[in-house]
This record gives C-alpha cells, structure tokens and sequence, in this order.
C-alpha cells in the first residue's frame, strides 16, 4: 500500500509535534536545585538498611521487585513472576506502577513523573527519611548498550553530595547529585537510540521519574 502525500505529511508533523512538546517537557525539569546543598532539611543524610543487590537474570523491573520483596522479608522472584506470566509485564511505568500495587498491596505505590529537580530530591529524600527504598527509571550502560533501567534508591547524603543505588546489574552505585541527575533525565550519554527517543516523544518513557510507596494507612491519612 502507497501511503499518499498528506498521510506521510501529516505523520511527520505529528512526529515533530511530539519532540516539540518532549522538549518542553524535559526543559522544564531543569530547575535550579543548588539550595538543596543549603537547606538544613537536607542536612541528616537518610538511608535504608538491609536492600540486598541482586544480578538479574530475567528483567530490571522483576529484579527490583524481588529486591523490594526481600527488604520486605517476602519471596517474589523475577522467575516466579515470569513463571505466572510467562513474559515481563513491567517494560514501562505504568505498568510497574501497576505491578508493584498488585504485590505489595500495604503500599500505594505511584508513578510521579517528569518532575523537577528539587521536587525529584525532596520526594526522593522524603520517602528515604520514612524508611522506604525508592525504585526509579534511569539511563544505563549495559555494556556498550543504552537501556532504560529501573533500580532503587537507598541512601542520600546532600551534604556529601552522594546518592546511592542499589542496581539490578548487580552492583551498588554511588552518585553525586548531578550525575544522578543526568541520567534520571536520561542526557547522560550520548547517541540514545531512535526506539528510546520515539518512546519519550510519545509518552511510552518518561523522564525524572520515581515511585513513590506509602503504607496504604498513611495514604488514606494524608491524602498523599
């Protein structure tokens, strides 16, 4: 089949739409966030104990799971939740937003995304200071290889300009705050591949974004 003229015309508007309005976007979550370095909130570093790291074997949103599943002292594998679907179902937000409610029905768990900066830190800092981990999309390296990629943060120390994740690669990572977040805005690296840049231009991936999980009795309290 010939696609005709104003067809072809009219996608390629509605693509450059699209990385218009992804511009905008990811603009707007560069605010300056160099108060927090002086904001005696910030001045305690938070940290969560007992998140094991874990190399994964089928996927970053099962291995994150069964991270938080074992700091919950649960026994959700990647391979059971591949066994009960028999394909990973958490390849975008939503649906690991939606994954996450399905086995820890005590939290609310919630997408927040395309956030600022400073909003980024201070949620990420709020949800560590109740003693949380908090999973996360990211830009990573899987050898020479962009992926999106979620892990878990587990420690903030602003003043020592230090962010630790825990990283279903297998390792722990620790970050100053801008290097965390060039790559929760995913301009880390260069050369991203066209499928991510598509995905971000039509809302499929988002950007500076993070989950945040509150016991479902606070929840209902605060209306958060």
């Amino acid at each position: 089949m010939i696609l005709s003229a104003s067809v072809i015309a009219a996608f390629l508007i509605a693509v450059i739409a699209a990385f218009v309005a992804l511009e905008v976007r990811t603009s707007a979550v560069h605010d300056d966030y160099s108060s927090v370095f002086k904001d005696a909130k910030y001045a305690t570093p938070v940290s969560v104990e007992g998140v094991n790291v874990i190399a994964q074997d089928v996927s970053c949103g099962y291995a994150v799971i069964e991270m938080f599943s074992a700091w919950r002292g649960g026994g959700i594998t990647e391979e059971s939740l591949y066994d009960e679907y028999g394909r990973v179902v958490t390849s975008t937000g939503k649906s690991f937003e939606k994954e996450m409610n399905k086995r820890f029905p005590e939290y609310k768990t919630e997408m927040r995304k395309y956030l600022k900066n400073a909003e980024l830190i201070d949620l990420v800092y709020d949800q560590l200071s109740k003693g949380v981990p908090v999973p996360f999309e990211w830009a990573a390296l899987y050898g020479d290889e962009w992926t999106l990629h979620y892990s878990l943060i587990t420690g903030m120390d602003i003043p020592n300009d230090r962010i630790t994740v825990a990283n279903p690669y297998g390792y722990v990572e620790e970050l100053t705050v801008d290097d965390f977040l060039k790559r929760t805005s995913f301009e880390a690296y260069e050369n991203m591949p066209l499928f991510l840049k598509l995905g971000f231009a039509f809302g499929v991936f988002e950007k500076n974004t993070i989950f945040t999980v509150n016991s479902v009795s606070t929840h209902k309290i605060t209306g958060k």
